[in-house]
């Protein structure tokens, strides 16, 4: 095994390196100081960052820090015990904030149906030696670090300490949760690692000054990010960055553009603010809901509106009751410059996106009834308007289907698919084969958030049968003719043996083979792993290849986090259309 890419002690000390091939997909190292983890309600947001990632196709170390003043409480707490500075049992005390962060952006990744685990400080295995409360890293015992980005696509570790040679924990002094993200993306052989700070990179002065216009950089030389970034990078994180050749790009929450700290500088520059993105919302049930709850409080939008059938009706989230219509036109004419439609009906919620797109305006669209009517058709209104349409939430829910059937496209001709795709209906399926009667499988799948007021398109195969259609046309350009369908009820017989409802699509020489289907003689070790409301997609390249993805495929906050992630896609490519104007 290789040496260590830290390779700071003798011959005789040098560390393991993870190895660079025990995980095919690319690997990110992220870092949440606690500028943006303030507190708990913050957790989602760093979760919705992960996410980005994940839907693009890589695997996310996210490298926390303490919730804002836990640190400092921590050590006062141990200084009311008489504790001193330097006390070797004070920082496995102080490390605890860090690792309770971890754990609580996994939970925060677990919920919006991430596959994630939390490692503590000494499963992460960060060897250091020197002062317990400024030590420096020496080496990586990876081997926890492999086995975690091998099973899961999300592994959260706690920042700021390490472990010594006796087993004791010591700090890397403050600021060191920027450290241990450099370590990890050196050992990991990456030559870039991107810290999530509350300002979206490095200026020539406090963006916060009164006097002046800042200028914010580009790109920054190592010598000017330690001259100008005072506490915004850990000088000792610049340093190893600069020994091992990784870049440390600075950025804020949800911003794709930032500063990259590296070799080569350049001149700061003016930045653009962007003002907030006026956003209207079609439907307040359970996704409808979720994404008025994310919304109100993110500065970053503006809700102008909220389109349901009564306005009066009492909600599950706080919200003025000005925002809440039943007319579409006093919506549209609101003139939001996104339509985030979660509506429950296909029809309207098809002609809604039509004349929001007329409009002028971007769509994202979570209603797959809606956007299976006529997926091409959207999609060329969207083009001769000059806006943009997205539905990835529409299929999936929170398991990237979509994008991964656009990459496995993109690869190479689709010979078919099949998948496991309403998270009703497997959570019902699952109920019932531990013996629970429908009636009561049903109300458990409306407790929990999965059923509808009226669950009909759902057990009748439908609301599958519309996801079929559009990764059909994702797959192939088009939808199939006939779609035969297995519909669930209690008069349903499902026999002994675990069984799911499978939709499949299959190109038989230019026939599309497609269906959905209860099957109870499974054979596929994914689709037999799914619980409750998971979800899983299996593609087949022509060529014998193979892509997967899995997530929560129902639930409120799984499928907000996708239309979330379609939000932050389109508003990337209104600035990138910006740029060029």
């Amino acid at each position: 095994m290789p040496a260590s890419a830290l390779a700071l002690v003798a011959d005789k000390q040098k560390p393991q390196a993870v190895p660079r091939a025990f995980c095919a997909a690319e690997v990110v190292v992220l870092k949440f100081g606690s500028s943006v983890l303030r507190n708990a309600a913050e957790a989602p947001a760093v979760a919705s960052e992960i996410y980005g990632h994940v839907r693009a196709g890589r695997k996310v170390v996210a490298v926390v820090s303490a919730l804002s003043g836990h640190t400092d409480r921590l050590l006062a707490d141990a200084r009311a015990l008489g504790l001193d500075h330097e006390n070797e049992l004070l920082p496995a005390y102080v490390v605890l904030g860090e690792e309770k962060a971890a754990a609580l952006v996994a939970i925060a990744c677990d919920r919006v149906g991430l596959d994630a685990v939390g490692l503590s400080v000494r499963e992460l295995g960060i060897v250091v030696e020197g002062p317990a409360q400024h030590a420096r890293p020496v080496s990586l015992k990876g081997e926890r670090l492999q086995q975690a980005l091998a099973e899961h696509e999300v592994v959260v570790v706690p920042g700021f300490g390490g472990v010594r040679s006796n087993g004791r924990v010591a700090l890397l002094g403050r600021g060191g949760s920027d450290l241990t993200a450099v370590v990890l993306a050196a050992e990991l052989g990456l030559d870039r690692v991107r810290l999530v700070k509350d300002v979206d990179g490095l200026y020539d002065r406090d963006p916060a000054c009164e006097t002046g216009t800042p200028l914010r950089y580009r790109r920054a030389s190592w010598d000017t990010a330690r001259q100008l970034g005072g506490a915004l990078v850990q000088h000792d994180a610049i340093d190893l960055g600069m020994e091992h050749g990784v870049e440390i790009e600075v950025a804020a929450l949800g911003r794709a553009e930032g500063t990259v700290v590296g070799e080569r500088g350049a001149p700061p520059g003016p930045v653009q603010p962007h003002a907030p993105l006026r956003v209207a919302l079609a439907g307040c049930g359970v996704v409808g809901g979720g994404l008025l709850n994310r919304l109100l409080p993110d500065k970053r939008y503006e809700v102008v509106g909220v389109l349901v059938r009564n306005p009066a009706k009492k909600r599950d989230v706080a919200a003025p009751a000005d925002l809440f219509t039943n007319d579409v036109e006093g919506l549209l004419a609101k003139k939001p410059d996104l339509l985030l439609e979660a509506l429950s009906e296909g029809e309207a919620g098809h002609a809604l996106i039509r004349r929001a797109l007329e409009a002028g305006c971007d769509v994202v669209s979570a209603n797959k009834q809606a956007v299976a009517r006529d997926p091409a058709g959207l999609q060329a209104l969207a083009a001769a308007n000059g806006c943009r349409v997205a539905w990835s939430a529409s299929v999936g829910g929170g398991a990237p289907m979509i994008e991964t059937l656009r990459a496995a496209r993109a690869a190479g001709p689709v010979a078919g698919f099949e998948a496991v795709l309403n998270g009703t209906v497997n959570f019902m399926l699952q109920r019932l084969g531990e013996g629970a009667a429908f009636a009561d499988a049903l109300a458990d799948a409306r407790v929990a958030g999965f059923a509808e007021e009226d669950p009909s398109s759902d057990l009748e195969g439908h609301d599958a049968a519309a996801k079929v259609k559009l990764l059909s046309f994702e797959a192939f350009g088009r939808a199939p003719a006939d779609l035969p369908r297995d519909e669930l009820s209690a008069d349903t017989p499902l026999g002994d043996k675990p069984v799911r409802q499978i939709g499949a699509c299959h190109d038989r020489g230019g026939h599309l083979d497609a269906s959905v289907r209860l099957d109870g003689d499974l054979k596929d070790a994914l689709f037999q792993s799914l619980n409750g409301e998971r979800n899983a997609l299996k593609v087949y390249g022509q060529d014998g290849r193979v892509w997967t993805c899995k997530g929560r495929g129902a639930g409120r906050w799984a499928t907000t986090e996708s239309v979330l992630a379609d939000v932050a896609d389109v508003v990337r490519a209104r600035r990138a259309a910006a740029e060029l104007v």
